[in-house]
């Protein structure tokens, strides 16, 4: 985030204004709801993420236990079966479009 003085971009009757609610404090305003960004699209930490869901769920189904997985992946036994509940459903969907 940007640090930008008021005084150089707005005019000084909207100062003045907004001096009456947050005089000498800093204000944060918010982007336009149409500029946000959604989680995961600035980095490739969703993909990434993605990436080793995909891996953890194939290993589940080629004979790796709960157990060992989470010991592998550094996650609680809930996190991987979460993961592989949700990559299951996400396989399941794929083959009903198809």
């Amino acid at each position: 985030m940007e640090y930008i003085r008021a005084a150089d971009i707005l005019p000084q009757e909207l100062i003045e204004q907004l001096q009456q609610y947050v005089d000498g404090a800093m204000l944060y305003i918010p982007k336009k709801e149409e500029e946000k960004k959604a989680w995961g699209e600035r980095t490739s930490t969703k993909k990434d993420l993605a990436k080793r869901n995909a891996r953890i769920y194939t290993e589940f189904t080629e004979g790796s236990s709960v157990s060992y997985l989470a010991e592998t992946y550094f996650l609680t036994r809930k996190s991987i079966q979460r993961i592989i509940r949700q990559e299951k459903s996400k396989q399941e969907n794929d083959s009903k479009k198809e």
